[in-house]
This record gives C-alpha cells, sequence and structure tokens, in this order.
C-alpha cells in the first residue's frame, strides 16, 4: 500500500509538459521558468519545452530591473532558443528566430558588448521566412542606429511609421536623418512633434534636436530660441545649456559660452560635450 501511494504522489508531483503550458497560459512565466528547467533536466532537447522555458526567460529578462540578472536570463533565453532552433519544425522556425532577434536586441541594451548585428541577423530572417509581427521594423531601426547604419535605420523606422506613429519613432527618425545632414526631412519630423506631441519630454528632445540643427546652419537666432524655449520647460536642462554655450562659442564670446558649459556640468556631472568644450577652451 505504502510503496503504491507514493508512486501515486511521485506521479502527482511530475512536471510534464502539460504542467508548464498551464503556468504559460496564465502568464506565470516564473512557474514556467522553474517547471521548464526540472523538465529540461530530463528532456534536454524537448523542442516545445525548449520554446516555451526560453519565451518564459525572456519575459523574466525584460521585466527585471537588476541588469546583471536581466542579462543571466537572456543568455539561458538566447542559449535555449539556438537549441530549439536546431530541431524546430518549419511552421515555428520563424517565430523563433523572431524571438532570438528579440532577445539579442534586449541583451544589446544590457551589456557591455554589441548584439545589434544578431538582433538584425535573426529579426531580418524571421521576415524572409514569413513571419510577421508589427515591432520588427521598430527593433531594426534601433538596431542600425545603433551600428550608425543611417539610411537602413530610416528605411525601417519609416516602415515602423506605417504600423504605428509615435513620438519616439518620429524623434528616432528625425536622429536619423540629422546624422544623414537631411536637414530639412528633419525638421518636418520635430515639427511635427513639437505642434501635436501631450509629452513634455519627447517636446524638449525635439527642440534641443532641433535648436543643434539650426547651429549647423549657423541660424544662432532661432537656435537660441529653441534652447531658450527649452529652458522655459525645464530650466535644468544641461543639453539647452550646453546648446546655448555653444552659440556664444560660435559667435566668439568665450566668457558667456564657458559660463553656460559650467552650468551644463551643475546639472549633468558628466556631459561630455561640456567636458571637452571647458578642457579645450
Amino acid at each position: 500500500f505504502l510503496s503504491f501511494y507514493f508512486i501515486n504522489k511521485n506521479l502527482e508531483n511530475k512536471i510534464t509538459l502539460k504542467t508548464i503550458k498551464t503556468s504559460w497560459e496564465s502568464y506565470d512565466y516564473q512557474a514556467v521558468y522553474e517547471n521548464g528547467k526540472a523538465f529540461l533536466q530530463e528532456n534536454p532537447f524537448n523542442n516545445t519545452a525548449l520554446t516555451y522555458y526560453s519565451y518564459a526567460c525572456f519575459y523574466l529578462a525584460v521585466a527585471q530591473n537588476d541588469t546583471s540578472l536581466a542579462e543571466n536570463y537572456l543568455d539561458e533565453c538566447i542559449n535555449n532558443l539556438r537549441i530549439a532552433m536546431y530541431d524546430a519544425s518549419s511552421s515555428l522556425l520563424p517565430q523563433l528566430q523572431y524571438m532570438l532577434g528579440k532577445a539579442y536586441f534586449y541583451k544589446n541594451t544590457v551589456s557591455t558588448y554589441y548584439y545589434s548585428d544578431l538582433s538584425i541577423k535573426y529579426l531580418n530572417l524571421a521576415k524572409e521566412n514569413g513571419y510577421k509581427a508589427d515591432d520588427i521594423p521598430e527593433y531594426l531601426g534601433l538596431s542600425y542606429a545603433s551600428l550608425d547604419m543611417t539610411m537602413e535605420s530610416i528605411s525601417a523606422f519609416s516602415e515602423a511609421l506605417l504600423v504605428r506613429e509615435s513620438d519616439a519613432l518620429l524623434l528616432a527618425i528625425a536622429e536619423q536623418y540629422y546624422k544623414a545632414k537631411e536637414f530639412v526631412v528633419a525638421e518636418q519630423y520635430l515639427f511635427r512633434i513639437i505642434k501635436n506631441s501631450q509629452n513634455d519630454e519627447m517636446i524638449i528632445k525635439s527642440q534641443i534636436l532641433l535648436g543643434n540643427i539650426y547651429i549647423d546652419r549657423e541660424d544662432y537666432e532661432k537656435a537660441l530660441k529653441e534652447f531658450e524655449n527649452v529652458l522655459q520647460k525645464s530650466q535644468n536642462s544641461a543639453d539647452a545649456h550646453y546648446g546655448i554655450g555653444v552659440i556664444y562659442e560660435k559667435q566668439g564670446n568665450l566668457v558667456k559660452a564657458r559660463a553656460e558649459w559650467r552650468q551644463t556640468l551643475k546639472y549633468q556631472v558628466n556631459h561630455q560635450g561640456a567636458l571637452q568644450k571647458l578642457n579645450s577652451n
């Protein structure tokens, strides 16, 4: 009787794919992670378990505030996704490639190393193999931007804009056109944000960039107006004080320029532009 009891008890506690799937359906990613890890110890190449486990690692990583823990989860996610891809069906493979591309994208944000090239590789593979997800163009745009692949970034962001317009996306496109020295086009996107956005942070970032465009055009009056508009919203804006300092420098007034750069460091002690200007002027 006792042996029968223990056998039944062990069967009750046994982790199965159904156990993992039930936790997944209730969005209990921690349980999926723990049960998936235990299941994979006995079945290390089970494709279904590898997939659930990898996805749980991903969602736990992006919800994590501790970057070292996030990186550990992402490493587990990436390693297990790559194993899952070896034996994946042709219908599942594009989805795994998509998740691997996203995992490398987030790995790039928490690591001191660069993974944007791998993010681009797998997101493009997912697209080529027919996987559709609205966020792929935006992830590609950000990944291309981090590699200074400006025109590729603009192309991807423009595709993303057809799916969903946002202030952050408009600003990202404007920044890439600015890098490409396409100032007129960059301006148009910035004007849209400044005119329509309800987000002061996005408006301020747009005005700062617009001010920098006017400096590059040597239109210092317009540039100063943009930075002053920023200071009306945020008196502690280091970038606005830095920009005003650059205007004074261009006009040959180094005393006022240095005063503005010292103000910059008051609000942002590690502002690289101000540090370099004060060390060289």
